[in-house]
């Protein structure tokens, strides 16, 4: 197939491109950043444009101001929702057959400043909604968009919450988006627990989406996804760490044995056949 990829120098997208073309499939990154198409798809009139000029059988949107408080809120806001709509508008309405769109877990509403307890443990994607920020708002938008399309029934559309997503050089020793290596989250659970401890290897998110864009006609219409790794990014238990972290899941944290994750990747196992390769304790280095 001929994909299109937005964001598609990004943290994720970089994989993402690779494993599409490792597929076999013609790749069409577009991205702000030089060497790639540079197309500012917070304008309705270049993502048509886009879409028109390379007639993709697929769309991959990741493109999106990626970390809750790196922008002001209301940039943050306008850009990630503006971006959605725009990428699904465009796409449904030149005839792509397939379209992915990437949420996030904080949808879910964790780290609320005024306290936060989950319905169940692990979280799957039938726990609530409660976003608190400006990013995590405009993430559960984006879902909302795809829904949107999706009942057009004119193309197959699908959303997927990426978990913490680590790329090859930062089980290496390269800092992560928030400055500190993968080691210190290891070491200093405060900083891993804020997201409950979930993460995901960025080839193994970028291998679902390949399945995903392959199966997508297969699928119920407008189908959320998580993606995360088949641990927790912690040395102890969860069932432990957790209630140091966030007091209110004491109870539901027994629950999590062993290396159990808080979020469950159980529907992409069942739908997609899809459970992640790669953990921490087999990729960090030094």
């Amino acid at each position: 197939m001929r994909i299109l990829v937005t964001g598609s120098v990004g943290r994720l997208g970089r994989s993402v491109v690779a494993e599409l073309e490792r597929e076999g499939n013609e790749v069409v990154g577009v991205d702000l950043t030089a060497g790639t198409l540079p197309a500012d798809l917070t304008d309705l009139g270049e993502a048509y444009g886009v879409l028109t000029r390379f007639r993709p059988e697929a769309v991959v949107h990741l493109a999106a101001i990626a970390t809750p408080f790196s922008r002001t809120d209301a940039q943050t806001f306008r850009v990630n929702t503006q971006l959605a709509y725009n990428v699904c508008e465009a796409a449904v309405n030149t005839g792509v057959e397939r379209i992915v769109v990437a949420s996030s877990p904080t949808v879910i509403g964790y780290g609320a400043p005024a306290g936060w307890s989950p319905r169940c443990l692990p979280i799957d994607e039938e726990h609530p909604t409660a976003p608190w920020n400006a990013y995590s708002a405009s993430k559960l938008v984006a879902e909302e968009v795809m829904r949107t399309f999706a009942r057009r029934g004119t193309s197959h559309l699908a959303a997927i919450r990426p978990c913490y997503v680590v790329t090859p050089e930062e089980w290496q020793g390269a800092p992560t988006q928030q400055g500190h290596t993968i080691t210190e989250r290891l070491d200093r659970p405060e900083l891993a627990g804020v997201s409950l401890f979930n993460y995901v290897d960025a080839r193994d998110a970028a291998e679902m989406i390949g399945l995903l864009v392959a199966k997508l006609p297969e699928l119920p219409n407008g189908e959320v996804f998580f993606v995360g790794a088949a641990d927790a990014l912690a040395r102890e238990p969860l069932a432990d760490l957790l209630p140091a972290v966030v007091p209110a899941t004491a109870g539901l944290a027994a629950g999590l044995t062993g290396t159990s994750p808080a979020f469950s990747t159980a529907k992409a196992e069942r739908l997609l056949g899809w459970t992640a390769k790669r953990g921490w304790r087999t990729e960090l280095e030094g």
